[in-house]
């Protein structure tokens, strides 16, 4: 179980990776030996899964972001999981989310532009294993985007 020191703990972390265990000591009122030992015990326990830098997405060539619902041709056990592992292989593919509902799939990309779109879209997209219709919907704007979960 967590307890509000831990919570804490993940909190700051999510906000900023690059704390020192000095300054989470002193943020959560331990001593840093103390904070250490709890960031490896929730790191070792699956809570802390990794450390990453956010970039700007605009500033790497990455500034269309796109949310393409994909509905397969059937859905059997071996749909999906072809499906899924040629998903886990395409770098464009940032997110992909089994959903219910009208569609089977909900993919978030990152993509240069529009044509770079266009192309990911007949050359990747679309040859996905199972592939049977895709609906596409380009994010004019950004109005909430936060990695971390609200602890």
């Amino acid at each position: 179980m967590l307890d509000k020191i831990d919570l804490r703990l993940l909190q700051l972390l999510q906000d900023d990776g690059r704390m020192t265990t000095t300054e989470l000591a002193d943020r959560v009122g331990l001593g840093p030996t103390a904070t250490s030992e709890r960031v490896r015990r929730l790191t070792r326990e699956g809570y802390i899964t990794g450390f990453h830098a956010r970039l700007d997405p605009t500033k790497v060539g990455l500034g269309l972001l796109v949310f393409i619902e994909v509905k397969l041709d059937r859905t059997t056990p071996e749909v999906f999981e072809d499906f899924a592992a040629a998903v886990r292989r395409a770098p464009e593919v940032l997110e992909c989310h089994m959903v219910s509902g009208g569609f089977d799939y909900l993919i978030k990309s990152r993509i240069e532009d529009m044509s770079a779109y266009r192309r990911f879209l007949g050359e990747i997209l679309v040859a996905l294993p199972g592939v049977k219709e895709t609906h596409t919907y380009p994010v004019m704007e950004e109005v909430k985007n936060i990695a971390g979960l609200p602890l």
